[in-house]
């Protein structure tokens, strides 16, 4: 039984949104999907995409108490970790409703640098970023592939943040977890990859998020079966390269 997760497995690929609410949400998209425990922010659950079996659990705000969720997962089997969230742009040609397919992230979460040294990237894992671009590709869905930015502070404060550096570099998008996942993946040895809806606008329509989102679970969905039947479990896809 695992401490926080309050649960004894996990299919084999597992998606991570962060609200409890989006877990559940996801799980709609499932087959006969059920709710395996609820723990705090880690909501769980457990359905089938055409007869495949994928797992859900909610971390949460951040890097720490995601670090768990992650850590708990893949001691619960979780082999393949596909984080499902929102973004805030940082260029001009990214726009709300737009996906962001992960291909690395930067490490300001924080968190990860006790995990392993900052001078050890952070990036998913290529066969996951191919299926979530196929995937994307196939829905003809918006959608851009690229290095993120992870910060571990949601709020500006009084010192100043790098955002606008990684931004003139070439990052897509600013959010909480990506570095984190791909680092306790790196050392744990397992898969992992993001799709991130953006919400970059300021604007009260809402619509565009929703729609965004609804596509980037399909998405995810649709690749976590491929990854699945492809042999997630076998050692050439374990580990971030």
């Amino acid at each position: 039984m695992q401490y926080h997760l309050k649960l004894d497995e996990l299919p084999s690929v597992v998606l991570f949104p962060g609200d409890p609410k989006r877990a559940e949400w996801i799980a709609s998209f499932l087959e006969g999907a059920t709710r395996l425990a609820a723990n705090r922010e880690f909501h769980s659950y457990r359905g089938t995409a055409n007869g495949i079996p994928i797992g859900v659990v909610s971390a949460g705000v951040g890097g720490a108490g995601a670090a768990i969720a992650y850590h708990e997962a893949i001691a619960a089997g979780a082999r393949v970790l596909i984080r499902i969230g929102t973004a805030g742009k940082l260029q001009s040609d990214v726009r709300s409703g737009d996906v962001i397919i992960a291909t690395a992230a930067v490490r300001e979460d924080g968190v990860s640098q006790q995990i392993l040294p900052l001078e050890f990237p952070a990036v998913a894992h290529p066969d996951v970023v191919a299926e979530l671009r196929r995937a994307a590709e196939a829905a003809d869905r918006r959608h851009h592939v690229g290095v993120v930015h992870t910060t571990g502070a949601f709020y500006s404060a009084s010192l100043a943040l790098d955002r606008e550096v990684t931004g003139a570099a070439g990052a897509l998008c600013v959010e909480m977890e990506c570095s984190t996942l791909f680092i306790v993946a790196a050392e744990r040895k397992v898969a992992a990859g993001a799709i991130l809806a953006i919400n970059g606008d300021a604007s009260p329509d809402k619509s565009l998020i929703r729609s965004a989102l609804d596509a980037a679970i399909a998405i995810a969905i649709a690749a976590a079966e491929r990854l699945a039947l492809t042999g997630s479990n076998d050692e050439s896809r374990r580990g971030s390269a």
